[in-house]
């Protein structure tokens, strides 16, 4: 999963990424409420992890925000207010779900992933077909002939967007953006490096390519 994190504890911020990456996840932070509006602007995510007491912009004010803009991505609100009356109003204000601080990240795992699977159950597409490839975005697996493929969580990811453009050309920038989430250049190959990888997993022992570089242009999903 994509999850944006908005927390201005710094440390506490940190320590909460390390451990969703670990179990598999992408993770983005930002520092303040603001920063954290921009960047749900900037990116889809699949669910937010909202503090509720920040500087610039508190917790409430980002969801109501984005609520007010259309966005549905589900969010949970961390706060050290835990009162009925605080829990009340952060649900009120379009929170999906609630948990007071200090929690068990065991728990915290447990939440996010019942707000993701809601989200998708409740979506129309939870499979992508590009010709003999298959992906379950519930279950996490990729299929080709009916033969599982092991992705790790970026390879995944960078699949996922490659099929959801099947047939186009997908750019550096493109891919930088919507699967690195960076909006600069950072001068590696890491695009390489991943794609190079993804290549050899979907194509290796199949009669045809389906994974193709396009010269000057990036590259492309075929059926």
């Amino acid at each position: 999963m994509r999850i944006l994190i908005v927390e201005d504890d710094l440390e506490a911020a940190e320590a909460m990424a390390r451990g969703l990456t670990e179990a598999g996840h992408d993770c983005v932070r930002a520092p303040d409420g603001e920063a954290g509006l921009t960047a749900a602007r900037g990116a889809e995510f699949d669910v937010m992890i909202v503090d509720r007491m920040m500087p610039k912009m508190n917790g409430v004010q980002l969801v109501e925000s984005l609520r007010r803009e259309g966005d549905r991505t589900p969010v949970l609100f961390l706060s050290a207010l835990g009162e009925v009356g605080d829990r009340v109003d952060g649900l009120q204000a379009g929170a999906d779900d609630y948990l007071v601080k200090p929690y068990a990240f065991a728990e915290l795992i447990a939440r996010i992933e019942a707000l993701a699977r809601r989200r998708e159950t409740g979506s129309v597409q939870t499979l992508l077909k590009v010709g003999e490839l298959e992906m379950d975005l519930i279950a996490r697996t990729v299929h080709r002939q009916g033969k599982e493929i092991d992705l790790q969580p970026r390879e995944f990811q960078l699949l996922e967007f490659m099929m959801r453009h099947a047939g186009q050309s997908v750019t550096r920038t493109m891919l930088l953006e919507k699967v690195w989430h960076y909006h600069f250049d950072p001068q590696t190959n890491v695009i390489d490096v991943h794609v190079s990888r993804l290549r050899s997993k979907i194509d290796k022992g199949f009669d045809r390519p389906m994974l193709q570089t396009v010269r000057g242009a990036g590259y492309r999903l075929d059926a």
